[in-house]
């Protein structure tokens, strides 16, 4: 047996093994990805193969693998444990954590901090205290907004894949603004058109019954969206004039990945209640919601997890936001998002698959479509583009309602030289989907969403 052939046998073993000891409900494949180790930006698969990560693990890994700092971090951390929960005793570095969070999140007055696992929960704690808070019984929401896999925060979600879950019984959806692929249709100001029909739902359902607005500063899961300049101020601007809160869903974009720390700094709001995951854990289970004492103080007992806010978890937080400082790495973020915005945009003008580049920083979409003047959204290819990729030793994802749009988040520490390689791969994988040398056999069982 040659080397190749033994490698292909380890790859091919690990993918059997997870079949038959990983339930379907927890997976969201789009190739045969497998990883036993991971370094940089890079991520070690079960064939030895060193594979350049664009998708950053959806930008959890948001310091790629393996960076010293965090590793050691997290290493003295689980050396001398700080008990293993905030439930009931005081440990430093989570409420060090805390501190933090609150010196760089966007939002006035006294505030406080609840921590977790997952973006998941975050947002469904936030929703559950806002509503006893206020009293209030709605929540305004957007179609296509994904904001957790738990019953609390799929109900006020809108993504096409969580149509089996139970929405809020108070949950109103309205169009979010896209530029590439207009909801109103009309050719009018879109950000104009977007508040006002907000503006619509609540005279329809009285604005005094509303808690809260959930938006996402950059739509992610629904498609890389970056909505219309005026179009957050104007959203605020209704939360403040109705006492409705503003929550912003920064789970993805947020920890620097965008520029700026929190996405919605961009457009200078402060949001009332701000949520956090995937990167600020750097890959581990770490979450947090900050808002008005009013609603993070509203009950004791309210939103607890026994493991929720540990000491090692918050550590590796700490390690996060110092390697944010020390690296600079909001603006390392504009740099190299703009770098690769470039390149995919030079590409988009060989390969007729790619209809639109957008984004900010190194939150990037690349919306592939079948024909460029209907902008008939290219699903298959896609999938098709991702498996070629991986191929080629490029891993990324898809998102969007269709599972179109080629969603790059890579690490905050991604290289000059990486976006280069990236760039090179994705163009040669749309290249080889066009010219129809990728099987639809080579996509069975990786349909996206």
């Amino acid at each position: 047996m040659d080397v190749g052939t033994a490698r292909e046998t380890e790859a091919a073993g690990l993918l059997e093994r997870d079949a038959r000891v990983i339930g379907a409900i927890e997976k969201l494949r789009f190739s045969p990805l497998t990883a036993v180790g991971g370094e940089g930006s890079e991520l070690i698969d079960a064939d030895g193969r060193r594979v350049l990560d664009m998708s950053g693990t959806w930008g959890a890994a948001s310091l790629g693998y393996s960076d010293p700092v965090f590793a050691e971090a997290v290493a003295g951390a689980a050396a001398s444990m700080a008990g293993a929960s905030i439930l009931s005793s005081v440990p430093e570095p989570t409420v060090r954590l805390a501190e933090e969070l609150l010196a760089r999140a966007p939002g006035s007055g006294e505030r406080k901090v609840w921590l977790g696992h997952s973006g998941s929960d975050a947002n469904e704690t936030a929703v559950r205290a806002i509503e006893i808070a206020t009293g209030r019984p709605r929540m305004l929401a957007f179609e296509g907004a994904y904001h957790g896999g738990t019953s609390g925060s799929m109900a006020v979600s809108g993504h096409s894949s969580q149509e089996h879950a139970k929405a809020h019984p108070g949950r109103v959806l309205v169009p979010y603004p896209d530029p590439y692929r207009d909801p109103f249709g009309d050719g009018d100001d879109l950000a104009a058109a977007a508040l006002a029909r907000i503006d619509a739902a609540l005279a329809e359902h009285g604005p005094e019954t509303f808690a809260a607005v959930l938006v996402e500063p950059i739509m992610s899961d629904g498609g890389l969206i970056e909505p219309p300049s005026g179009f957050l101020p104007g959203l605020a601007a209704r939360c403040a004039r109705h006492g409705i809160l503003l929550l912003c869903d920064e789970v993805k974009v947020g920890v620097g990945r965008t520029g700026t720390f929190a996405a919605c700094a961009a457009e200078g709001i402060e949001p009332d209640v701000v949520t956090f995951g995937k990167g600020i854990g750097g890959g581990l289970p770490l979450s947090a919601a900050v808002g008005p004492a009013a609603v993070m103080d509203c009950a004791t007992s309210f939103a607890i997890q026994t493991t929720a806010g540990n000491a090692v978890c918050a550590a590796a937080g700490l390690a996060v936001l110092a390697r944010i400082d020390e690296l600079d790495l909001p603006a390392r973020a504009a740099e190299r998002g703009a770098q690769l915005a470039a390149g995919l945009r030079e590409l988009a003008a060989e390969r007729e698959l790619i209809g639109d580049v957008r984004g900010r920083g190194l939150a990037l979409g690349v919306d592939l479509v079948r024909d460029r003047e209907a902008r008939t959204p290219a699903g298959t290819e896609a999938a098709k583009t991702i498996v070629r990729a991986l191929e080629l030793g490029v891993a990324f994802f898809c998102v969007g309602p269709e599972s179109n749009v080629l969603e790059l988040t890579p690490p905050l520490t991604v290289t000059e030289a990486e976006i280069d390689r990236a760039v090179e791969v994705i163009g040669a994988a749309l290249a080889d989907v066009e010219a129809g040398r990728v099987p639809d056999a080579a996509i069975e069982g990786y349909a996206g969403w």
